[in-house]
């Protein structure tokens, strides 16, 4: 089982961040947290890496179901959506599958919730 879904575009990274920002608004989340990994490493550690970009997405309607169900998932919010330019260029745009980081998590309730959020994130990745 894969722990991420992806796709390749050839929109800049710039560019398909603010595609990921408009199609995540369409399925109702919001990204609370926009991490620059390049330039945060290059200032830490003196690295040079291609451009990478993580979103913090969050569905509060989703977010708030998972707390109530399950007291300590907070740990694993928000769901990560990444932004990155690859190896031959070309600007990858993966998320996290939450059905497969909750598998584990034995609470049913959860898995639905987590399968619904999955079906949502699919939607933002096919469409960019």
């Amino acid at each position: 089982m894969s722990y991420y879904f992806s796709t390749t575009t050839k929109l800049s990274v710039e560019d398909a961040i603010t595609k990921a920002t408009e199609e995540l608004s369409k399925e109702g989340f919001g990204v609370l947290s926009e991490i620059d990994v390049q330039t945060t490493l290059k200032n830490k550690i003196n690295v040079d890496m291609p451009k990478y970009v993580i979103l913090g997405a969050c569905n509060p309607k989703f977010a708030h179901r998972a707390l109530l169900t399950e007291e300590h998932i907070a740990s694993m919010l928000p769901c990560n959506v990444v932004v990155r330019e690859n190896e031959q260029g070309q600007t990858e745009v993966f998320a996290v599958d939450p059905v497969s980081s909750m598998t584990a998590i034995d609470n049913p309730e959860l898995a639905a919730i987590a399968f619904e959020v999955q079906q949502r994130l699919k939607t933002v990745i096919a469409n960019i």
